[in-house]
């Protein structure tokens, strides 16, 4: 069965499987069996704000490469898909990947990054802050990044204990703490400043 396009959450419950038969036009994520409908291409400043933190981040893993920590990991942009469980297959804006076993087969990341980040466009809001908050806190996710680039804002979840809690909200002049990336000494402003 084949899906057709729409905005709201197709009924019925899909697995990877049916997932990885439907051709590569058809746009869309699953999670927990339930198929939603991608947004179409970003506008261009969630463009520019992946790019950026991307940048950020890459040069830290470069800078780091063969000392341990985030020198040992690779950063995937959209689209890749990564495999969460046998009914859970998303395509993350930004994700980070510390263990050469998840790309061991070559077409997909098999389990949870260790770091993802989500560029909120309007149209997925609440799909990123609710349905993929609670998949990537159940797949064990250790960082999870909302960034907003209307609210000009990133929200911040750790898992601690198997569950994110409150996240912590940056902006403006705050530098971002991430747990993988100690190092990165870039406040929001000027992140959000090079994109606008």
């Amino acid at each position: 069965m084949q899906p057709q396009r729409q905005s709201t959450p197709y009924p019925g419950e899909y697995t990877v499987a049916d997932y990885m038969r439907w051709p590569d036009d058809i746009r869309c994520e699953l999670i927990d069996g339930v198929l939603y409908d991608m947004s179409p291409a970003p506008l261009i400043v969630h463009q520019r704000l992946i790019r950026q933190l991307a940048a950020s981040l890459g040069t830290l893993i470069t800078n780091n490469r063969g000392k341990g920590g985030c020198g040992d990991c690779e950063l995937f942009l959209a689209p890749i898909d990564v495999v969460l469980s046998p009914n859970s297959v998303v395509q993350p804006d930004l994700i980070v990947v510390c263990d050469p076993a998840k790309l061991a087969n070559g077409k997909y990341v098999d389990g949870a990054p260790d770091l993802v980040a989500e560029v909120l466009p309007p149209s997925t809001a609440v799909k990123d802050k609710r349905e993929k908050r609670r998949l990537y806190e159940k797949s064990g996710v250790p960082e999870y990044l909302i960034v907003d680039p209307v609210g000009r804002y990133v929200e911040y979840y750790r898992l601690d204990g198997g569950s994110y809690g409150l996240p912590i909200l940056w902006t403006g002049e705050d530098v971002p703490r991430l747990a993988l990336f100690p190092d990165l000494k870039e406040n929001l402003r000027e992140i959000f400043d090079s994109v606008f």
